[in-house]
């Protein structure tokens, strides 16, 4: 089993910049990829980030390209999520989650392949 919790959603003006944490505890974090989701009001989760285990390959949604940037520091067992120049467009609750994949450069944007997941922050960005 692995716990995620995530921090650091807030109340930002657009063009703002926010910095997620997603805390894990339990099994071997070093040996799970990770991901950055989120929903919106009304709309489906969609994937927003992605970092393999060993952290040498990310992936990310288009429309956040150049904007985010996911991290993780294994030896603090957690993962991050840099958002500059926020939009309204970025509101949602923002979830992360871990996937158990062996393969050490890589990651994947599907919802399914992730094992576990995070109770979620709220991300508000005001126009």
């Amino acid at each position: 089993q692995v716990q995620l919790v995530e921090s650091g959603g807030a109340l930002v003006q657009a063009g703002g910049s926010l910095k997620l944490s997603c805390a894990a505890s339990g099994r071997t974090f070093s040996s799970y990829a990770m991901g950055w989701f989120r929903q919106a009001p009304g709309k489906e989760r969609e994937f927003v980030a992605g970092i393999s285990w060993s952290g040498g390959n990310t992936y990310y949604k288009q429309s956040v390209k150049g904007r985010f940037t996911i991290s993780r520091d294994n030896a603090k067992n957690t993962a991050y999520l840099q958002m500059n120049s926020l939009k309204p467009e970025d509101t949602a609750v923002y979830y992360c989650a871990a996937a158990a994949i062996s393969i050490p450069w890589v990651t994947t944007s599907s919802a399914d392949e992730y094992d576990y997941w995070g109770q979620g922050t709220q991300v508000t960005v005001s126009s």
